[in-house]
């Protein structure tokens, strides 16, 4: 039986713009008939994969989302040595068309571009320093790589991003990689509020002998909300993922809870500082069939206590389930800022061991 690891998180954030639209508005989602602040599962994501958290826990097991790596990884080191651009820019483009599409512009305005796949790919760690490697071999030999050279993908992975949370490569379906961790988008438990701030900047040198006006004028949207988010990882396909090393999962399951319950995404964070620790963190372990808590929230929450009313609610909603559908978690541990139970050290303990 699959062991899953369920996470549920309240995290509230001050008036910020975390994650913004196509206008520059804060996301939101429809939720219960009502509109609900949201930030996005890609951005939640990227913001704990890139944290220092990760890189401190993980730095040997992080691998790098790119189009251009076969510009910067294989052209940019075979110019820089004297190797001849015909034959940089052919290894490139071989070593590139490994993970993707290569481009095809007829008159691209960077004559570089068409080393860049079109679709992002993440490689892993071990991937990266194959390729290091064969680039050196090809600068030493001042040659391109041979077909058999660059099938440089493997099936072993040590990196701890592909292993949670995917990759996809439609040129070569062999080396997918089956996403481990599941994560929802973060949905404020209320209903929400857009507001506008409009702000002026004034020119430092500006006497006002002259012009007494601003040097710019401007405009930002903000919100602020309470978040459910949602996370779900098999670990026994996480496991499988990095080879059977079940150090490396133990780590890798510390370092994502740690980061999702202190790393906020990067969104105008230098204009609004809303950075924020989860106030309510539970942990599920066991077989049965996982299932989000957000339904405890499709009654937006009016409270002069939402923190305390929306623990309420969820905790509410998880003994409504036990109920009706029978023990859903083997076992459990839950941390509360709000009365002091449990410790952030003995939560990553808990999601850590088997």
């Amino acid at each position: 039986m699959t062991t899953f690891i369920q996470l549920h998180l309240l995290t509230a954030y001050a008036p910020s713009n975390l994650n913004r639209d196509e206008f520059g508005c804060p996301k939101t989602a429809i939720m219960g008939n009502s509109g609900r602040l949201r930030i996005s599962s890609q951005s939640l994501k990227r913001a704990w994969r890139t944290s220092d958290i990760f890189y401190q826990a993980l730095s040997d097991h992080i691998g790098t989302r790119s189009r251009r790596f076969a510009r910067d990884w294989v052209y940019t080191p075979m110019h820089n040595q004297g190797i001849p651009d015909k034959i940089a820019m052919a290894s490139a483009a071989k070593i590139a068309s490994q993970f993707g599409k290569v481009k095809n512009e007829k008159k691209p305005k960077d004559p570089l571009a068409n080393l860049e796949i079109e679709q992002l790919v993440h490689i892993s760690n071990t991937e990266q320093q194959a390729i290091d490697k064969l680039v050196k071999q090809l600068i030493s030999d001042k040659r391109e790589p041979t077909d058999a050279e660059v099938k440089l993908l493997r099936k072993e992975n040590s990196s701890i991003d592909i292993a949670l949370f995917g990759r996809m490569l439609a040129d070569n379906p062999a080396f997918n990689v089956e996403a481990a961790c599941q994560v929802s988008h973060a949905l404020g438990v209320s209903t929400v509020t857009i507001e506008d701030d409009f702000f002026t900047a004034v020119d430092d040198l500006n006497t006002k002998k002259k012009d007494a006006g601003s040097g710019h004028l401007g405009d930002r949207r903000f919100a602020s909300a309470l978040f459910y988010t949602y996370i779900c990882i098999s670990r026994d396909l996480l496991l499988d993922n990095l080879n059977g090393d079940e150090a490396l999962v133990e780590k890798t399951l510390k370092a994502l809870t740690e980061a999702a319950s202190k790393v906020a995404p990067s969104g105008m964070q230098n204009s609004f500082a809303s950075r924020a620790y989860t106030s309510y963190l539970l942990i599920e372990k066991g077989s049965a069939q996982p299932r989000s808590l957000a339904v405890a929230y499709f009654k937006s929450i009016r409270s002069e206590d939402l923190v305390k009313d929306a623990i309420e609610r969820i905790e509410q909603q998880l003994d409504k389930f036990d109920q009706v559908y029978g023990q859903c978690a083997d076992s459990r541990y839950k941390l509360n800022t709000e009365t002091g139970e449990g410790t952030f050290t003995a939560a990553l303990d808990f999601v850590a061991q088997k």
